[in-house]
């Protein structure tokens, strides 16, 4: 059969193996004899010039040690931040933070107004001022709320924690930026409650204030907190209501008592009064509930 040259190439045959005379086996070679190595040790290394082993991190040695790297880090802003937390020296802050209440947990789309209105239940509201994002322009979710009268701030300090405004359950508590000495705010490593303690089974997520029983020692309540303002922060204040440790107010104690019972007895009427008031519009909120369901309905229906 004739093939190209090309592809006869391919079929040609290799060249026969080349003839090898038989080796000795292993048992018929002859090895030198056994020695030993001390002629050898002078080429050893020296251990003292040998360099330590090189370590390999593994991943999770890695990351632990960016956290801690991340840790120092955030612990020395922490630090700047805190010696420059002033709270009773900084610009634009305005009212007296004994009579002004402090709400968290707000619904985002609560309005400033909404909340005064909720609020003027206990008393009339100076002023009040829902704080916003500076970037987003959205709610932060939390507002302070100075009254005229600091007995309605502390009514609203009582009944206020837990209240319900726009399917939301609010937290109420007292200023302690201005009024607690050493007190820092959660963006700076402090503040109250347990619910961003850490791990999810370790936060409390039940709604308002923390029991008493899981309060720290340091945690100040209201009766004694407000106890030690009149004692301290008063002197420090301006105040014209403020009485001296003179001759004429010990003389007067037993009429301030008197006039303390008097006003406790209006006090507690008026709360009295108020929750008939609550109670008188509760059906009136139902129907209005009942009707805002049914426009809903009919909307998406449409």
């Amino acid at each position: 059969m004739f093939l190209p040259p090309h592809l006869a190439v391919l079929f040609k045959p290799r060249d026969p193996i080349p003839y090898l005379p038989p080796g000795k086996l292993s048992h018929e070679k002859k090895f030198p004899p056994y020695s030993g190595v001390a002629n050898l040790v002078a080429h050893f290394e020296n251990p003292q010039d040998t360099p330590p082993p090189h370590k390999i991190k593994t991943l999770e040695e890695y990351k632990e040690e960016k956290r801690r790297a991340k840790c120092l880090q955030t612990d020395e802003k922490l630090k700047e931040e805190i010696a420059k937390y002033k709270p009773k020296e900084a610009e634009g802050l305005t009212g007296d933070p004994f009579k002004t209440l402090f709400v968290a947990r707000i619904n985002y789309e609560v309005s400033e107004s909404k909340l005064i209105r909720e609020f003027e239940q206990f008393g009339r509201i100076k002023q009040g001022k829902l704080v916003y994002d500076r970037f987003s322009g959205k709610s932060r979710g939390y507002a302070f709320l100075e009254f005229e009268k600091e007995e309605d701030m502390l009514v609203a300090y009582r009944e206020g924690d837990g209240m319900k405004i726009e399917g939301r359950r609010v937290l109420v508590d007292v200023e302690r930026g201005r009024t607690v000495e050493g007190f820092l705010p959660r963006r700076l490593g402090g503040g109250l409650g347990a619910t961003r303690k850490g791990k999810p089974e370790e936060c409390v997520k039940h709604s308002g204030r923390e029991p008493a029983r899981l309060r720290s020692p340091d945690r100040r309540d209201s009766s004694r907190y407000h106890s030690d303002r009149r004692r301290s922060s008063y002197r420090d204040r301006d105040d014209p209501g403020y009485r001296g440790e003179s001759r004429s107010s010990r003389s007067g104690h037993h009429r301030d008592s008197e006039r303390d019972r008097d006003r406790g007895g209006r006090v507690k009427e008026r709360e009295r009064r108020r929750s008939r008031e609550r109670e008188r519009d509760r059906p009136r909120d139902r129907d209005r509930d009942r009707d805002r369901d049914r426009d809903r309905e009919r909307d998406r229906k449409r």
